[in-house]
């Protein structure tokens, strides 16, 4: 049994594969599992890996269910005491795995370990340094756009971990589940860093653990644009603990009318207006968190002043380089 199973949900993205999957074979930790969880592509993704990187356990689930439901396969098939889910378009240092097992080893509390992901075209500029959550219910990358200048080079804790390359200790994950399928495309990773705050588990971020993500610096997708409307919402409605809302429910309030009215005002745009669509489902969606609500609650274990502490003041956003 591998320490490290390491998960890859794919779709199409043959052309990706070489420099992702050769990045794994160069690493100096070598005990670990490499599942591609393929969402039914049909560009020749299962022969080309079956041919090129046989020691790749191909995971063919024949249809597309997204990125949740590829990863929550990929958890169901996958062995390993660390969890870790990585884009199929991205390229690892050599020694990525061996800095993200080291921090799981030295830190037992740690429950989840983000990585420094940087853009694979410009190798001096960040995706992200981990997630932030604003007391505001509204999430994020640090340092998104950023030139890398040593502002992230200190082992820190965070919010939760990008789920472009984010890693997972198996018990945390046997406590408080894996990723809701619900969410689908957006805020997963997010979700699973408000349950394991809540549960007591840290979330650590490792700058020595670097990847490098094919992401241009370009405005978000329509697609995007619902899925964060909509799911900025499911994850107060899940997540954020009624004690904390009583307490910001009108800079979270604040904050979905921001939302709204820039969509307004752009409304024009396909995106603005796929953000508002978002927003009405997830205003439909607390019917649809509620139930989950009282289970994430019921996992609780730390207290708000806890919380607050490693939530993001809303004039203090580490992101907006």
């Amino acid at each position: 049994m591998a320490k490290i199973s390491i998960i890859i949900p794919h779709l199409n993205g043959r052309h990706h594969l070489d420099a992702c999957l050769s990045s794994l074979r160069q690493q100096t930790f070598t005990d670990f599992e490499v599942l591609l969880v393929d969402n039914g592509s049909t560009d020749g993704t299962q022969a080309y890996v079956r041919v090129q990187f046989p020691e790749v356990t191909l995971v063919e689930l024949g249809q597309n269910r997204g990125f949740t439901g590829a990863c929550n396969a990929g958890w169901q098939a996958s062995s390993g005491e660390i969890v870790i889910l990585l884009n199929n378009d991205t390229e690892v240092e050599s020694n990525w795995l061996r800095e993200v097992w080291g921090a799981f080893e030295q830190h037992p509390q740690v429950g989840m370990v983000a990585s420094k992901m940087l853009l694979f075209d410009q190798r001096d500029t960040f995706h992200t340094a981990g997630d932030f959550y604003r007391v505001d219910g509204i999430p994020g990358n640090r340092g998104v756009w950023q030139k890398d200048v040593g502002q992230f080079d200190q082992i820190e804790p965070v919010f939760s971990a990008c789920g472009g390359s984010s890693a997972y200790r198996r018990t945390m994950l046997e406590e408080i589940g894996f990723l809701d399928d619900d969410f689908f495309f957006s805020c997963e990773d997010v979700d699973m860093g408000w349950r394991a705050q809540l549960a007591g588990w840290q979330v650590l971020y490792v700058p020595t653990a670097v990847v490098y993500h094919k992401l241009k610096a370009t405005g978000g997708s329509v697609t995007g644009s619902y899925y964060d409307g909509r799911n900025f919402l499911y994850l107060i409605w899940k997540n954020y603990p009624t004690t904390l809302l009583r307490r910001h429910w009108r800079t979270v309030l604040k904050a979905q009318l921001k939302i709204t009215r820039d969509a307004l005002r752009a409304w024009r745009g396909e995106a603005a207006r796929a953000r508002l669509r978002g927003q009405l489902a997830g205003l439909w969606g607390i019917f649809k968190m509620w139930p989950k609500r009282r289970h994430v609650q019921a996992l609780r274990r730390v207290d708000d002043d806890s919380l607050t502490a490693v939530l993001t003041p809303v004039d203090e956003t580490p992101a907006d380089g």
